[in-house]
């Protein structure tokens, strides 16, 4: 027998478009996502803001990552709203703009390692299917295509090298007056790469009908035609770019 929230997947599915944006941090998930969210006027949801939003609340009340009951408890009462930015997703918790505490190198890290937590993951999967809704959605994170969407039309897999990946990084960080070192941001960026390819639980990786696009050396606005092509050409929405 289908549960009922099965049901209701496939439900929405039939009626509320729908596509997801899987890749590693600093591909351009995020700007793509709010682009597009712009030019079709759909929801939008950066999921894993949704994770550094738990690890932002947990190095708040200081939590370790032992505490898996509180880490629950944080995950199933996030009040987590998302619109489109200038430079990618504007975040909310509770109605207040957080979207640069949660770019915080520690929040980052941490927001990793929670991820890759059964306990986390778990309260989390639905509360993000909760945001499909007319008139249709965008999904930015690293399982949306894999795990929480898998009956997505359009499932976009974004990535770059590691080093581009630095070098945005470093430009943006430079560009807010912060002392930064490249070697270093390469490093972090490699070790996250490293653990979200290989946890156990939702590892990153293009589902197997996703369109895989590197962003290397293409511009945001070439990454952004492409994909307004692809939606056109899979129907899900009419006016392209």
């Amino acid at each position: 027998m289908m549960n009922t929230t099965t049901a209701g997947q496939e439900t929405a599915s039939a009626s509320v478009p729908l596509i997801t944006v899987d890749g590693p941090s600093g591909s351009g998930k995020g700007l793509l996502s709010a682009k597009l969210a712009r030019h079709t006027g759909w929801q939008v949801l950066d999921s894993g803001a949704l994770y550094r939003l738990v690890a932002l609340s947990a190095l708040q009340a200081e939590l370790s990552l032992d505490d898996e009951a509180g880490l629950e408890r944080i995950s199933l009462n996030l009040d987590a709203s998302f619109s489109p930015g200038d430079d990618g997703i504007d975040v909310c918790l509770h109605g207040e703009p957080v979207a640069q505490k949660l770019r915080h190198e520690d929040v980052g890290a941490m927001a990793s390692k929670v991820a890759a937590m059964g306990v986390v993951r778990a309260a989390l999967l639905q509360r993000q299917r909760d945001y499909w809704q007319l008139p249709g959605l965008i999904a930015d994170g690293r399982d949306m295509g894999t795990v929480v969407f898998p009956q997505a039309k359009l499932k976009v897999f974004l990535t770059a090298s590691a080093e581009e990946r630095a070098r945005r990084r470093y430009n943006q960080l430079m560009a807010k007056g912060e002392n930064v070192n490249f070697s270093g941001l390469l490093r972090e960026i490699e070790a996250r790469d490293e653990r979200d390819q290989n946890r156990a639980l939702a590892p990153l990786k293009p589902a197997d009908d996703a369109i895989l696009i590197d962003s290397t050396a293409n511009s945001p606005e070439q990454v952004f035609a492409q994909v307004c092509q692809l939606l056109v050409e899979k129907q899900l929405f009419t006016e392209n770019v």
